[in-house]
Formats: C-alpha cells, structure tokens, sequence
C-alpha cells in the first residue's frame, strides 16, 4: 500500500514540473532592455482610460532638429572621409566698448591707470569726420597728435628730461662738411682757364656757420676774381636756411666787401637754389640767384644741369658790372659717382655778359661771350 502510494505521488510530481517551468520568471536571468516611455497625457491617466474614463490625446510627433548650415566648399561627405573641414558659422560681433585712449587695455592690465567709463551712446552721436572722410574745401589740416604715450603713464614733466636727451643725441649733435662742388679745367677758345666753387659748414639741424668760397682765373693770366664769403644759416622750414654774413671780393683792381643776406633750399621737384643780395661798404648793390638739377640716369651717373644770373643796381665802371642784368652763366656736367664723396665729371659752360657790362667788357678788350669744354672733379669729406 506504502509503495502504491509513493507512485501516484511521483506521478503528480512529475507532471507539475513542466508547468512550474512555464510560469517561472526569467528575467533574472536576461535583464530586458529599458524602453523609452513614450510621452501620456496627464488629464487622462492609462488606469482611467482603461475604464473608460477618458480618452488619452493624441502624441504629437518629435520635431526633427534643424539641419546644420553646411560649408558648400566642405559637404559633409567630405568632411566624413577627412578630405577637408568645414568652416563653422561665424558668430554674431559684439560690438567692442571703445577704448580709453588715455589708459589702453595692457596699461590698464598692469594696474598703471583705471580707463574711464565710455559715455552713453545716443542716437544722434555720430564720430566726428577724419582723414579721407573730411568733406572738401580748403580748411586748414587738422594737428598731428603728439607721439608722446609715456607721457599718459608718467606724465609729461616726468617725461621731457628723458625726452630732451633724446633729441639732444639724435637730432641736435654738432656736423661739419667740407663740398668742393666744382674745380674744373676749362678748356677756352684762347688761353684755358680754371674754375672753382666751394663751402665748408659746421653746425647742427638749425643753426649753422658757413664758409664760402668762388674764384676763375686763366693760366699765364692769374686769377681774375676770388670771393669769399663768410655767413651764419638758420633753418626757417624742412627744406629751406636764411643766411647772412659779410662777402669779400679780391681782385686784380678795387677790393670791396659787402653785407650779405640771401637763402639756400631744395625747391619742389628736387631743385636746388640759392639766392643772395649784397650791399657794399660804398653803397653798391648787387643780386645773384641760380641753381642746380641732379637728373640721375643710373644710381651713379647723374646730369646736372646749373644756371646762374647777376644783377646789379647800377654802374660800377671800375668793376667793370653795368647796371640792370650783368651776365648769365649757363652749365651741363655729367658727373660718374665713383663714390657718393668723389666723382669726376665732364661738360659744357657758357658764360655771357649782357648790357653795360658787355659795353666795359668790350672796352677792356674781351669777348663777352665766352664757351669751354670743362674737366673737373666734385667732392666732399
């Protein structure tokens, strides 16, 4: 009976396990992936729409996110197989504050000033005309601003000592130059002659004392005039120095010496020129104006051209000069700078002596005309 009994309990035994095994939970043994929860709409819970409560919204549809702007020079297949990168949308300028121009940004960075607060923008605020932006018309340049920066750090009397040694090493040293600027053979139709013409300074930028020197002769003749001159030159502007001195005059016949006053400058267009009057110690009158052109052919070969007018305001029968225009002298030299401090020359030169003068000149026995073929040297140390 026992064993009747253990077989029937087998048997329902058995027949229980493949459902136990049915029911059983496998998820400790798989985890399950997490699924997103789709959005609900909260009046109408899922417990109330199953008893029929409610009728749940319908879910609006996820927007796509906008495109990106793409670089049309970079596709994004492209940029996917590393052929090139694409350039990312700028973004929008701020406008920058302005900047205190008494305390700039790396100033103001080392604790050296505090920038002031700009000043509110108004509607009709409008930055005032500079430069090119100025309308037309014939109003005086606005002034340069002054270079001075350190004067907004340190201040502008804590600043000039250093700035007056500056200037005393840089632009107001003492210079000196000796200008042989013509000493030529003359070769005349007749006996040749010689020509020279020179000057020595000493001085800065501004203030200058200035020797000069002009004399002709013949050989076998002597000289027929010498002129020396000495003058104290002054700037006036960039490119131009007034000048004035005494000039003596040594000659075969009557010496005189006269008080000078002229001026010496580079004219617009590079030309050089000289003026001068005389007023001698018998009370004659003289004037005197020429220049010069450096034409440059190459870096070393240059033609100059020179001319050089007289005047007088009357007869002086002993000098042989005539009143009004005296004489003209005209020249074209073609000097090779072998250096800027030497360089040899060759040219022409025609001298004429015009009115009275001609007249005294034609008495004494000479041509008042007179040309040469010249040979000389130009130097300066």
């Amino acid at each position: 009976m026992k064993k009747f009994q253990l077989l029937i309990g087998g048997a329902a035994l058995a027949s229980a396990a493949p459902a136990f095994a049915q029911t059983m939970d496998h998820s400790q043994h798989a985890p399950a992936k997490p699924e997103a929860a789709a959005p609900q709409d909260t009046s109408c819970t899922p417990e109330h729409a199953k008893m029929g409560h409610c009728i749940p919204a319908p879910v609006a549809a996820e927007k796509p996110p906008a495109p990106e702007l793409t670089d049309p020079d970079c596709p994004p297949e492209h940029a996917a197989m590393g052929h090139c990168t694409p350039r990312t949308a700028p973004a929008a300028k701020q406008p920058a504050a302005p900047a205190d121009p008494d305390c700039p940004p790396e100033h103001a960075a080392m604790g050296h000033c505090t920038p002031r607060a700009p000043a509110p923008v108004t509607d009709d605020a409008k930055p005032a005309a500079t430069g090119t932006a100025l309308p037309a018309g014939n109003a005086p340049a606005p002034a340069a601003p002054e270079p001075n920066y350190a004067d907004r750090v340190w201040g502008r009397e804590a600043m000039a000592p250093a700035r007056a040694a500056m200037m005393s090493e840089h632009g107001g040293g003492t210079f000196s130059q000796v200008m042989l600027d013509l000493a030529e053979y003359q070769v005349r139709n007749g006996r040749d002659g010689y020509h020279w013409a020179g000057e020595a300074w000493f001085g800065g930028d501004i203030n200058r004392l200035i020797l000069k020197s002009e004399g002709e002769g013949a050989f076998g003749e002597g000289v027929e005039s010498v002129e020396v001159q000495a003058l104290y030159s002054r700037a006036v502007g960039p490119y131009f120095n007034l000048q004035a001195g005494i000039r003596h005059d040594i000659r075969p016949g009557p010496s005189r010496t006269y008080a000078t006053v002229g001026f010496e400058g580079l004219a617009p267009y590079w030309f050089e020129l000289e003026g001068a009057l005389f007023l001698s110690d018998r009370g004659d009158l003289l004037g005197r104006i020429g220049g010069y052109y450096d034409q440059r052919i190459t870096q070393r070969l240059i033609l100059q051209p020179r001319a050089e007018i007289n005047l007088s305001a009357q007869d002086m029968p002993a000098n042989g000069i005539g009143a009004g225009l005296s004489d003209i002298e005209l020249g074209l030299r073609l000097r090779y700078e072998i250096a800027r401090e030497f360089a040899p020359y060759v040219g022409v030169s025609w001298e004429r002596k015009v009115g009275a003068t001609a007249e005294f000149a034609r008495a004494h026995g000479e041509d008042p005309s007179s040309a040469s073929v010249v040979f000389g040297v130009r130097a300066w140390f």
